[in-house]
């Protein structure tokens, strides 16, 4: 039997405590932080909305630009402060990915599932926004590809800088899509509807300090994933392909189901593309551009990007068969999501190792 001193116990149980008392204080300020988001989400969409019918702009367009950059507006301050403040570039494309698989496999197989009968997709989603939107995800690919090859770094040759030349360009792309929606704008008739209830100023000043209340609460989601990922050792980037995901994709999941429920399908899918456009081609580079040059690991990227690219075929292939998402193809989306979750859970315990 080895003798211990009275000193020898209490600091392992006093670290041990202390280790709790961390990881429960992480947990409180996720939770402070999603619920911040949520609120500042919720006032920003309810002024873009009030905005877009007072310029009179199409339902497809509400969805698929406003609607859809105001309920982004968390993986935009998640990509920028996790590039800019803590230099985890990584962290911010996984809160993006995430948030991707997120929108294209849970949201429309809730809109299905809580709506009455199928989710009507419609060609214009179809033929337009999804295809624009397989085009961001292979651009985005194409980026990473590019950075290893042109700007290689690191010990190894999978590992590369993205630049801001090769980040512009990616806002290019995201002009282009702009520029479509404003086509179908200006040949739609459309008549703008006067604001009653409130000042258009004030419906400004709400957009902006939704806004504002975003990057509080977004700050708050990526301190915690960073600090989670130390407690426990895994990659902060996993914490935030999961959680901070989740979390920042609920403005998209309410917007959606909300618009589904009303008998819009368009809006509710239009929100679902077009804010992905907007997270892969506007939101990442931003990170880029305002740090001025940053490392990717193709080798974490590619199984990341692989499973989005088979999450965006699913979509693709059964809004296309018959133009609807039933009951079924719904169940099956959320099934592979539910794979997706789980072989995260795998990668932060060490049963695989692909990221």
């Amino acid at each position: 039997m080895v003798d211990r001193t009275p000193s020898e116990t209490p600091p392992t149980t006093k670290s041990r405590w202390n280790s709790m008392n961390g990881i429960g204080f992480l947990l409180l300020v996720g939770l402070v932080g999603t619920a911040i988001v949520w609120a500042g989400s919720s006032a920003l969409e309810r002024a873009s909305a009030r905005l877009a019918r007072h310029y009179g702009l199409p339902r497809l367009i509400q969805g698929a630009i406003l609607a859809a950059v105001g309920s982004s507006a968390p993986e935009l301050a998640s990509t920028i402060i996790a590039t800019v403040r803590y230099g985890e570039f990584e962290l911010g494309v996984g809160v993006i990915v995430g948030s991707a698989v997120f929108n294209i496999l849970v949201i429309p197989a809730l809109s299905a599932l809580l709506s009455d009968g199928t989710l009507d997709t419609g060609r214009d989603v179809v033929y337009k926004e999804a295809q624009f939107y397989m085009l961001s995800v292979a651009a985005l690919f194409l980026i990473f590809a590019l950075a290893v090859i042109y700007y290689p770094t690191g010990d190894t040759e999978l590992e590369g800088t993205i630049t801001r030349p090769l980040a512009v360009s990616l806002l290019l792309l995201y002009g282009l899509y702009v520029f479509v929606q404003y086509l179908d704008v200006s040949d739609a008739d459309t008549r703008s509807v006067s604001l009653d209830q409130r000042p258009l100023l004030i419906e400004w000043g709400v957009l902006i300090g939704g806004v504002a209340l975003i990057i509080v609460g977004v700050e708050a989601l990526v301190y915690s994933a960073i600090g989670l990922g130390e407690t426990f050792g895994t990659p902060s980037f996993l914490w935030g392909l999961t959680v901070v995901a989740a979390a920042t994709s609920l403005p998209d999941a309410l917007i959606s189901v909300a618009a589904a429920r009303i008998d819009e399908p368009a809006v509710s899918l239009g929100n679902v593309l077009g804010s992905n456009v907007f997270d892969l081609l506007v939101a990442i580079p931003a990170g880029v551009i305002l740090a001025g040059a940053t490392p990717v690991s193709f080798v974490a990227a590619v199984p990341m990007m692989a499973f989005l690219v088979v999450a965006t075929i699913v979509l693709f292939g059964f809004a296309r068969t018959g133009m609807e998402i039933t009951d079924r193809e719904a169940m099956a989306m959320l099934i592979l999501y539910c794979i997706f979750v789980g072989w995260l859970l795998l990668e932060s315990v060490g049963v695989v190792d692909l990221v």
